[in-house]
């Protein structure tokens, strides 16, 4: 199944109320098990893919939207995995993921296909995909690697660790940048102070969040901000010029993923936090 998104403009987002602003901006059940679900965007053209196979395989298969014959003619894919151990087929290649594994997969990939392990802990399998210009190899990132950075602070329960695996300094990608953060035990923000990134989109799927517990998810023009109530599994999608940040609950961990005009991770506007309404 596939599933549009178009983006809005920030003086929009004043006017909406919860649920249209969740209908434009948050993608729910994306991680479905036994199927797989695509969901195109026009936000910087990115794509996002659910994949959770339990008894038998599944095939990434292209969309309409796409107006290719394969899925990856024009196209690269970032993914990982969030939930138990699983494989990824890529053109009769096998590459064995483990929770929080990272692959790449470049432009010209024709088949390629998800596996669980054991069908009662299956694999999560999130994808991000963005237009391409050219190929890159495909590799494996495990969980034992990627650039880790240990930002912010127990006092400001902004604790987390951020790992960096698609990146100009990392594995070669056309324009995905894309890592994972988790927060540690007695932390709750994320990405605060917020920032936004006016030369990319960007995009939130948060998991190991209880299914009881919540992320207040922060959004829209840093003076004319707006929240959404995020569950377990849910994907955000922060266009340009809105801020993404995010208190939750409990602590979490989510993948973040961006495509744009530049890969340097540092290419961001801050936000003070006083400067936030």
């Amino acid at each position: 199944m596939s599933q549009q998104y178009r983006p809005g403009r920030p003086e929009d987002i004043p006017t909406l109320d919860q649920q249209a602003l969740r209908d434009r901006y948050l993608v729910e059940q994306l991680l479905t098990p036994g199927e797989i679900r695509v969901v195109a965007t026009h936000f910087d053209r990115v794509v996002t893919v659910g994949a959770v196979p339990t008894d038998s395989p599944l095939t990434l298969e292209t969309v309409d939207e796409l107006r290719s014959e394969n899925f990856l003619d024009r196209r690269e894919l970032g993914i990982v995995n969030t939930g138990g151990a699983g494989v990824v087929v890529a053109d009769g290649e096998r590459y064995e993921l483990a929770k929080t594994a990272v692959l790449y997969l470049g432009r010209g990939t024709v088949d390629v296909t998800f596996e669980s392990n054991d069908a009662a802990d299956p694999a999560k399998f999130y994808g991000f995909s963005a237009p391409a210009h050219t190929a890159y190899p495909n590799t494996l990132v495990t969980p034992e690697e990627g650039t880790i950075r240990e930002l912010g602070d127990q006092v400001t329960s902004n604790r987390r660790t951020l790992r960096q695996c698609i990146h100009e300094n990392g594995v070669k990608s056309c324009q995905i940048v894309m890592g994972v953060t988790s927060l540690h035990a007695g932390s709750m923000w994320n990405t605060m102070p917020a920032h936004t990134h006016d030369r990319r989109t960007e995009v939130y799927h948060y998991f190991d969040l209880e299914e009881d517990q919540r992320v207040v998810h922060l959004m829209g023009d840093p003076k004319e901000t707006r929240h959404l109530m995020v569950a377990n599994g849910d994907v955000v999608l922060s266009p340009s010029w809105s801020l993404h940040s995010g208190v939750g609950s409990s602590s979490y961990s989510f993948v973040w993923a961006m495509a744009g005009e530049n890969q340097s991770f540092d290419d961001m506007d801050s936000v003070p936090i006083t400067a936030m309404r």
